[in-house]
């Protein structure tokens, strides 16, 4: 059997003396014990890698420069950095200290913060399985283009293959080419009829049969995925070596490439012209919100799981300050690469940036930037390292996103799967696998776009708002404030607590209230989605959420004693170690 843990790297707690601060119940119940067989990160740069290449994914480079001009440009960093500042960094470096303090996942740390509360760890896990359904599709889509990119003559490039039609219309390199509202470039059609083939399917209705070649993509992501992860951190951390700086480098061609085309100065132009105006639209502030959450990804339980496999005494802090930044920087400099080459477009069509770019979404990467691509010289070149990049932004985040599922579930029952990690890791790849497979049929790209807005979308702001909740009102700010002083030596500033209190628990209920108040008509290439799918989709969404409740329910019920016992019971955290040395110290607070 596994030694104790020294869970402190300056004392020894073997034989700790009884607490004498009042501050937690004089009965408090059982003392949790971490064991040694936990494992830990190699190097503090396969860590921050980590969470670097979970954070940045495929989002900051398509959504983040799209949301930038069409919400006022350079004004739109305003509202950013201030959301930035004031909600989505005190998320992150919040769960950074939640999950090194307690060194568990997300459904067993609740023991030790709020036990009432761990329906959100379940909820986390099931919105982690529906990212895994449809983003790992996305990523089998760019591994189709990186196949299809080592040609002589890329295959998006003319009108003359099997899939194009009668409005396919090549305008580079000719001249008096008129490009109507019925025109389509090789690329959409490209995109739309032989990567996708959704004009077989008449929509969500009736998909389709499965495409063989995207099926055969996404299981060869799966099998990288499975290899990456089956042996825990030690071979996550070592692949994110890879995954995680790759795409820096090709951004850097790609950014060089782009300034380079006639043209590009347009895009550059009218991706950082200032609009003041906007500023005073509610519409541009909600869109700067729900963009630094997504983006930095708090309550997804990624960052719970990655910074639990931290020693105690790492600075956490700054972890969530270079990684945020980091993060930040990487989406601003993403829309010089992609706007360089959308004011080239422009040059090349003769119109206006703004008709160029109305693509948004994943159509940004799979039409625009390849068209642009088709028509450099090296086109080959490019379009290889361009979806080489897309595939490893997408398979970091992957990672991330199956490690918190892992973590969360071995933390919660490691009597059973404790020594069974790669059986278990061999399962959850085969359930998402399996779940993805409706994504993969003639009309997948619907089921992509319903589970993308409803699987992840309110739930998980929502599961994020009560977590802070929890945190900073029912744990306690001075309970948690002096767990990150045993850990770092020093108690978080006034701006950090009032973050936790109050602004970044407002800053979701923003974003919540105004997705409620303000719903969007889910369209998709022309397809309005029927009524009958979004009643499918609010109940795909429910069915995550639907888990704090049933679980609050459950341990109200199930605990013995009068009302007011139980609730004693179900709000009162079980104690660590760490909580045994913070009482040595004398800085457990008073409830």
């Amino acid at each position: 059997m596994p030694h104790q843990e020294q869970v402190i790297a300056h004392g020894n707690l073997c034989a700790p003396g009884p607490p004498n601060n009042a501050g937690y119940n004089s009965n408090p119940g059982p003392v949790i014990i971490q064991t040694e067989s936990r494992d830990k990160w190699s190097k503090k740069m396969d860590f921050l890698l980590s969470v670097i290449g979970f954070a940045v994914d495929l989002g900051n480079v398509w959504r983040f420069p799209y949301i930038c001009y069409q919400n006022g440009g350079g004004a739109f960093l305003i509202p950013y950095v201030l959301m930035a500042v004031f909600g989505g960094v005190p998320l992150f470096y919040m769960e950074l200290a939640l999950g090194q303090f307690h060194r568990t996942g997300a459904i067993s740390i609740w023991k030790h913060i709020c036990p009432i509360f761990k329906g959100i760890g379940f909820a986390i896990c099931i919105i982690a399985l529906y990212v895994s359904f449809y983003y790992n599709t996305i990523i089998a889509w760019a591994l189709f283009y990186f196949y299809s990119s080592f040609s002589s003559t890329l295959p998006w490039t003319s009108c003359d293959n099997e899939w194009n039609t009668e409005n396919c219309t090549n305008y580079f390199g000719k001249d008096n080419v008129t490009w109507t509202n019925y025109s389509r470039s090789p690329a959409e059609e490209f995109y739309t009829r032989n990567v996708l083939a959704v004009h077989e399917s008449s929509g969500l209705g009736n998909v389709g049969y499965i495409r063989w070649q995207l099926m055969l993509c996404l299981f060869l992501i799966f099998t990288i995925v499975y290899f990456s992860l089956w042996k825990g951190v030690k071979t996550s951390g070592k692949v994110v070596w890879v995954t995680a700086t790759l795409p820096y480098v090709v951004l850097l061609i790609l950014m060089i490439r782009g300034a380079t085309l006639p043209g590009a100065w347009k895009g550059v132009v009218f991706y950082l012209n200032p609009k003041w105006e906007k500023l005073q639209e509610t519409s541009v502030w909600v869109d700067a919100a729900a963009q630094i959450f997504f983006s930095l990804g708090p309550g997804f339980g990624v960052l719970l799981a990655l910074s639990s496999y931290n020693p105690f005494n790492n600075n956490c802090y700054r972890d969530a300050i270079v990684t945020s930044l980091v993060n930040c920087l990487t989406s601003f400099v993403s829309g010089f690469v992609i706007f360089t080459v959308l004011g080239y477009m422009a040059e090349q069509r003769n119109v206006n940036v703004e008709d160029v770019a109305k693509d948004k979404g994943p159509s940004l990467l799979f039409i625009t930037y390849p068209e642009a691509i088709a028509n450099m010289v090296g086109s080959t070149f490019f379009a290889i390292i361009f979806f080489v990049m897309m595939i490893t932004l997408g398979l970091d985040s992957t990672f991330g996103g199956l490690e918190a599922i892992i973590t969360a579930v071995m933390d919660e029952y490691p009597d059973v799967l404790s020594h069974r990690r790669e059986l278990f890791v061999l399962a959850l790849v085969v359930v998402c696998f399996l779940g993805s497979l409706s994504t993969l049929t003639k009309g997948g790209a619907y089921v992509v776009k319903l589970l993308e807005e409803f699987g992840v979308g309110s739930s998980i702001i929502a599961v994020v708002f009560l977590e802070a909740t929890a945190v900073s009102w029912f744990y306690g700010i001075n309970r948690f404030s002096n767990d990150i002083k045993s850990m770092l030596g020093y108690t978080p500033g006034l701006f950090w607590k009032v973050c936790w209190v109050a602004i970044s628990p407002a800053f979701l209920a923003y974003i919540i209230i105004s997705s409620l108040l303000n719903p969007q008509p889910l369209t998709l290439f022309d397809y309005k989605f029927p009524d009958w799918s979004i009643t499918v989709g609010f109940v795909i969404g429910a069915s995550s959420f639907i888990w704090i409740p049933i679980y609050m329910v459950y341990k109200l019920v199930w605990t013995p004693g009068s009302l007011k016992q139980r609730l004693a019971v179900c709000l009162r955290p079980e104690r660590t170690l760490p909580d045994i040395h913070a009482d040595s110290m004398g800085l457990s607070p008073v409830p």
